[in-house]
């Protein structure tokens, strides 16, 4: 990188750092509480919920999703924020979304067996190597693929060595495939793949996680003053002039719009969505060349209120979050269906980032979480409750559906086992913290985000070998 700048350019990544990091800060403050409310719901309640379908006497109301607004009621329609209301609420009506294909009748979908869960999104019978089978290997002289300190956009969530992290062997785990291996990791080679693109991931908290840890593993190598950083909190872009090419991230927790959509205030007390329509965030998503999303956690609180296009303002139904999470699955898939060509655009979706809360799930007798965790879980079975299979299930038959049109990318059980991978106390907190919390680290310990460096530099590397 040249070190020959003027006063006026060394000045500006600093000031570009700042702003961003302003940006996060406010965005994950407000974040803070409702990743506790999801958590302490989900404690409270069944992880295995099945989605409620109609038995076989009963008729869907297909509805078509994704319709511009002046074809519902003949006028816009409402935009949902974080001023919406439900003026009245009432039950749910049987409306769906209408699948990419017809629905699978209730009585087939029973004889399925769960799949192994590393198999979704797995190689084809001729493909060879299944990167989403295998184990973590210690490796001290590859890894970490960056260093945090190097980085000016490190979220202060996810700098775990920063906030006071000593043992740093969390960063020197390598993912290794049974019977391949996954391609190394070359900068160099992943800007030529992004000449002249734009690569934009979409979703909550976590893919922004995922968004950040790809911007550190290739910041690097570009001059600081080629590189730039927009501190939009809805979407966020960085710029390398050189390739021409930007890497984003747009805030949509729910792919669906909602009124959670303000990446800084969505602490609601009633979240409702729009479960037949993707169109508010696939206006920023559709140029992009390569799109990464993901939804998952948000899902994880009940109830959720929907409010359909073509129903009066202030109209609402309420339905569990899976069920919310189907439809917005459906309505998100069909826009694929109909947008993407995989010649031109490569769509990934990422699979369920699990929690590790419970420490009784992986050490029998303990009450704890993951503070204090140092080593990954070796058992190759582990599954914990901060991932669902019905949802793995019902994601899985919605991505079937759009055959080549997308890419899976299977981070579940390979993140399953990195109890170890988590900032736990290790990380800013944006509310103070009180004697009694201090007092009991594992009372406030982030199990849900990940550091960086760590396993989603894994994610990205895991993109990157499909690229």
């Amino acid at each position: 990188m040249s070190q020959r700048w003027s006063s006026r350019k060394k000045s500006r990544l600093p000031l570009a750092g700042l702003l961003f990091m302003l940006v996060v800060t406010v965005m994950i403050l407000f974040n803070e509480r409702t990743i506790q409310q999801i958590h302490f719901h989900a404690a409270t309640t069944s992880h295995s919920q099945i989605l409620r379908q109609p038995s076989s006497s009963s008729t869907f109301n297909f509805v078509k999703p994704n319709l511009p607004s002046n074809s519902n009621l003949g006028a816009p329609l409402e935009v949902l924020d974080r001023f919406s209301r439900c003026n009245s609420t009432k039950e749910y009506s049987g409306k769906n979304i209408r699948l990419v294909d017809p629905y699978v009748e209730e009585e087939e979908e029973e004889e399925e067996e769960d799949p192994p869960v590393h198999q979704i999104g797995g190689p084809k019978e001729e493909d060879l190597c299944d990167v989403f089978s295998g184990k973590w290997v210690f490796d001290n002289s590859s890894y970490p693929l960056h260093k945090e300190s190097d980085c000016p956009y490190m979220s202060d969530q996810l700098a775990c060595q920063k906030h006071g992290r000593k043992d740093l062997h969390y960063q020197h785990w390598r993912w290794q495939p049974h019977s391949c291996n996954l391609k190394r990791w070359n900068v160099t080679e992943m800007w030529e793949k992004l000449r002249g693109k734009r690569l934009m991931f979409v979703g909550d908290s976590l893919n922004r996680g995922q968004w950040i840890s790809m911007v550190c593993l290739l910041q690097s190598v570009i001059p600081r003053d080629k590189q730039s950083m927009s501190p939009n909190a809805h979407l966020t872009i960085f710029r390398a002039e050189d390739y021409n090419a930007t890497v984003e991230f747009l805030w949509a927790p729910l792919l669906v719009e909602s009124n959670s959509d303000d990446p800084v205030n969505h602490r609601l007390d009633e979240r409702i969505i729009r479960p037949d329509s993707v169109l508010k965030h696939a206006s920023k998503w559709q140029h992009a060349d390569i799109l990464i999303f993901n939804t998952y956690l948000w899902w994880r609180q009940d109830p959720v209120k929907i409010r359909w296009s073509s129903e009066e303002k202030g109209s609402c139904e309420e339905v569990k979050g899976a069920e919310g999470m189907e439809m917005a699955m459906n309505a998100w898939a069909d826009w694929i269906a109909n947008n993407v060509d995989p010649k031109k655009k490569r769509v990934f979706f990422v699979t369920m980032s699990p929690t590790h809360q419970w420490s009784r799930e992986w050490s029998p007798g303990s009450e704890g979480n993951c503070y204090g965790e140092k080593k990954p879980i070796e058992e190759e079975s582990y599954w914990g409750s901060g991932s669902d299979i019905q949802t793995m299930r019902m994601v899985k038959r919605v991505l079937e559906r759009l055959g080549p049109k997308v890419s899976v990318i299977n981070i579940t059980q390979l993140s399953e086992y990195r109890k170890d991978g988590h900032p736990s106390v290790y990380r800013k907190f944006w509310e103070p913290l009180t004697k009694d919390r201090l007092d009991n680290p594992a009372s406030y310990s982030d199990c849900t985000h990940w550091c960086v460096p760590g396993v989603p530099d894994v994610w990205n590397q895991l993109l990157y070998h499909f690229l």
